[in-house]
């Protein structure tokens, strides 16, 4: 995969020849694997808040600069009041508890997805992180929370209506281009490679505008049990891919 494949230049990164610059993962498994032990679905949660930090741990070493994570879908709120609740507190501890180390690391943090849903606390400290890691470059971590792509597309279309209906552009002038820059992924790369835990084989309304030509890996291992070694496996697998774009193959 070389570096003009991907679509943007690999000269100012560390990354290995061949080796994915950009992954997102959909974290699929938690409640599964802690309902197969007998336990409440909240451990399985936490076991999965675990194996973040060894992923991104682990990241930068692999050759990824990027990583992009789905925490949480705008579907998600259908699940049962005390996994909604747990789970937002999950997320307020793992930011927490986590930001002194990420920025110690070199960690940038973002978070994409619909904010005005979640509650006041768990936003401040979103806000606050991002902020704290803004400077930093060696990772690039993005969580979506509340995130759904159909919703994102909705967004991203409404404001450029928007932007056109107050005459800051001209509707004319609404491409993809600037559609890409109305998403809350402005600034970031197309991920080259999306993974999804757990056997399951859809996308599940994730980076639907991103991942257009994206390579996708489904592995039957839950999200717990995914280890920076699999992890490393699977970039080695991807990278022997004749990627293409419209027919034609990378060079």
């Amino acid at each position: 995969m070389g570096a003009r494949a991907r679509g943007y230049d690999l000269a100012d990164s560390s990354a290995e020849p061949g080796l994915a610059l950009h992954v997102a993962v959909i974290m699929d498994g938690n409640g599964r694997w802690a309902t197969a032990r007998g336990w409440p679905r909240l451990v399985g949660h936490r076991r999965g808040a675990e194996r973040v930090k060894e992923i991104v741990r682990a990241a930068p070493d692999l050759g990824i600069r990027y990583l992009t994570l789905y925490a949480f879908s705008t579907e998600n709120w259908k699940r049962s009041t005390e996994e909604v609740i747990g789970l937002m507190g999950l997320f307020s501890r793992y930011i927490e508890r986590e930001a002194d180390r990420l920025s110690a690391e070199g960690v940038r943090m973002r978070f994409i997805g619909e904010r005005g849903r979640l509650d006041g606390k768990l936003r401040r400290l979103m806000d606050g992180i991002e902020a704290r890691t803004a400077g930093n470059a060696r990772l690039h971590l993005t969580v979506a929370i509340n995130y759904g792509g159909r919703n994102e597309i909705a967004r991203a279309a409404r404001r450029l209506a928007q932007a056109a209906a107050d005459g800051r552009i001209d509707p004319a002038a609404i491409d993809e281009a600037a559609l890409d820059g109305a998403l809350d992924t402005c600034g970031l790369p197309a991920p080259d490679l999306v993974i999804r835990t757990s056997g399951e084989s859809r996308v599940s309304n994730f980076l639907l505008w991103q991942a257009a030509y994206a390579e996708y890996e489904f592995t039957p291992t839950l999200w717990p049990d995914f280890t920076p070694d699999e992890l490393a496996t699977i970039l080695s697998r991807v990278a022997t891919r004749e990627r293409r774009f419209g027919g034609v193959a990378a060079q």
